[in-house]
């Protein structure tokens, strides 16, 4: 059934987004996690969808429109949160209700729900194209490199914000680059996953690999396994029982949480 499976060009094409957007997601996921900012996702995911209803109304690329609107909405997003006038959760309360009622508006006024609009909102593998691939590999090199190149700085950070700054480290910058990484990621894995599932990919991960590690760097080494891993078997069941692409791989992060909460009962309960 594999074999079959990747003897279609779409499955491989998805297969290596897929696998790159899953391995994104897990990273930024853990901090965004243990942050508690991990609602972001959705947030910008429904800025996406506002944004790529806007670019398919007027015959332009999706993806190549949602990449700097979900940018700067993340970057509003910041600042809104750290002028303190408005609280991070009701921050993106506002962004992405606004950015879906937008989206469903210029929807409706340019023909309605069509394929396109569909595929976006709940995933479709079949409209991704060379061109989608080449930007998605493109931009995913650019995440996992930044996220490599500033991995201490983001777990210092992460863990500890006043004394990273306290430090020398410069923590808006690396808020910034969170999010920025963040936004990219979701607009990339919108085209598979979804709007409405594509915050699954962020939290299911970090929270499953939080289960059994305590450790950060084991943490993030094991959420980007389980991603892949589940994003591999949600593929492999969509293409053999002709379901969604994004439902499937949900339902394996959601298997995977269970099984690693029932080891981490285990584990602690010998302790």
């Amino acid at each position: 059934m594999i074999a079959e499976m990747l003897s279609y060009g779409f499955m491989c094409r998805a297969l290596v987004v897929g696998t790159l957007v899953s391995l994104c997601a897990a990273l930024l996921g853990v901090s965004l996690v243990l942050k508690r900012y991990a609602m972001i996702g959705d947030g910008l995911s429904h800025v996406g969808f506002g944004a790529l209803s806007v670019a398919l109304a007027m015959n332009l690329s999706p993806l190549k429109v949602s990449v700097p609107v979900v940018v700067l909405a993340a970057f509003g997003l910041l600042r809104l949160s750290e002028s303190q006038r408005i609280k991070g959760d009701s921050a993106i309360a506002l962004i992405s209700t606004s950015s879906m009622a937008i989206g469903v508006i210029v929807t409706s006024l340019s023909g309605g729900m069509n394929v396109d609009v569909y595929g976006y909102m709940f995933g479709s593998i079949l409209s991704m194209n060379m061109e989608d691939v080449y930007l998605s590999v493109g931009l995913s090199a650019v995440v996992l490199f930044l996220f490599f190149l500033f991995y201490h700085r983001i777990f210092a950070v992460t863990f500890d914000e006043n004394f990273a700054r306290a430090t020398g480290i410069r923590a808006d910058r690396y808020n910034i680059l969170l999010a920025l990484l963040t936004a990219v990621t979701v607009v990339l894995g919108m085209r598979m996953m979804g709007t409405l599932l594509i915050s699954s990919l962020i939290i299911f991960p970090a929270l499953s690999a939080m289960r059994v590690f305590k450790r950060f760097l084991w943490v993030v080494l094991c959420a980007a396994l389980i991603s892949v891993l589940c994003f591999f078997a949600g593929m492999t069941v969509s293409f053999s029982l002709s379901i969604p692409t994004g439902a499937s791989v949900v339902i394996a992060n959601l298997t995977c949480y269970l099984l690693m909460s029932l080891v981490g009962t285990i584990t602690l309960g010998r302790g």
